[in-house]
């Protein structure tokens, strides 16, 4: 018998090729929205962070450091004076001299020592430092965080900034990292959260 020709394989129309490819794919970038392109690019939960090296609290924590220096030495100081006052006690009078330089010391070196204040989300641990001539470090496992806290007090909380404090099994091992801005606070907190569900859960 003899052969049949072979039937054309119909040509899609200009277009159609690509529609399908956007179709299986998605749509194009350019015309993905603000969350779509927010969701590809968070991390997904319980997901362990990337090293992103050491991080300082904010600068504005300085205030927040110094105002409650000053409020210290006023209470302290005042209570000596009144006691000299009171008294007459020369002893009181010595005291309230001292501890006004003490403070006023303080005051100085509170940029310094909120500088030394940093942080650093590592593979399997936050770790946290501060201190200027007594260096203090310590790194927290996620899998053993228990409680993520989120602390402001009145001037904290008028300058924006929150504590965040990790809470594990060990007391020792507690950390309270201050001066971070609100929203950030916010984000660790509920990132930190998911990924110690995860560490403990084994997974």
């Amino acid at each position: 018998m003899p052969e049949l020709p072979d039937a054309p394989t119909p040509t899609p129309p200009p277009g159609t090729e690509a529609q399908l490819g956007e179709v299986a794919e998605g749509a194009p970038a350019h015309e993905r929205t603000m969350d779509d392109r927010a969701a590809a690019d968070a991390p997904a939960a319980g997901v362990a962070p990337r090293d992103t090296g050491w991080l300082r609290v904010s600068p504005k924590y300085i205030v927040v450091e110094v105002v409650g220096s000053v409020i210290g030495m006023v209470v302290f100081v005042g209570a000596a004076l009144v006691l000299h006052a009171t008294t007459n006690q020369a002893w009181a009078l010595w005291a309230a001299v001292a501890l006004g330089v003490v403070s006023l010391v303080g005051i100085a070196l509170e940029p310094r020592r909120v500088r030394s204040i940093a942080y650093r989300l590592r593979q399997d641990d936050l770790l946290f430092r501060r201190g200027i001539m007594f260096q203090r470090q310590v790194a927290v496992p996620y899998g053993r965080m228990q409680l993520v806290d989120i602390t402001r007090g009145p001037v904290a909380r008028a300058l924006g900034l929150a504590d965040l404090k990790f809470v594990t099994a060990a007391a020792s091992t507690g950390v309270t990292v201050p001066g971070i801005p609100v929203e950030e606070a916010d984000r660790l907190r509920d990132e930190l959260v998911a990924l110690a569900e995860t560490r403990r859960a084994g997974l």
